[in-house]
């Protein structure tokens, strides 16, 4: 049952490693003005809701399988994830609006919170191979 858990974990991990690539080169893009504003926030608006749901995932699967330290580790991720979501202001396109992602700044900043999310799926994934492999072993 543990194994599993962290199975599941991993390959939600490695999902969630894909978008935020996917959303770094994409930002990146735009930054280049290779693709349009409009373009590139719909194409990054629709993948907003599966990178909620696989990080919601992860963080109640490790509360249901009682690992506090790797819930601790997620809630503000996935917190914030929602966060995000639930504050985008009435009559924007989503969480990427191309009207204000290059007015106030906000490129650098998802740009930023691409890069950093990038970097802790990075973490959580080694530490979810790790936690496998010790489930495997223990069984």
């Amino acid at each position: 049952m543990e194994a599993a858990v962290f199975i599941v974990s991993l390959v939600d991990c490695c999902a969630l490693i894909f978008l935020s690539v996917y959303f770094i080169i994409t930002l990146s893009d735009l930054e280049c003005d290779y693709i349009n504003a409009r373009a590139c926030c719909s194409k990054l608006n629709k993948w907003v809701i599966p990178e909620l749901i696989g990080q919601t995932l992860t963080t109640v699967m490790m509360m249901v399988s009682m690992h506090w330290f790797i819930l601790i580790l997620n809630l503000p991720v996935a917190a914030w994830d929602l966060y995000r979501y639930v504050k985008v202001p009435l009559g924007n396109m989503g969480v990427f609006d191309p009207t204000e992602i290059h007015n106030r700044g906000q490129l650098k900043s998802h740009m930023k919170e691409a890069m950093i999310k990038l970097g802790f799926h990075l973490l959580c994934f080694f530490i979810y191979l790790y936690s496998m492999i010790l489930a495997l072993i223990n069984d």
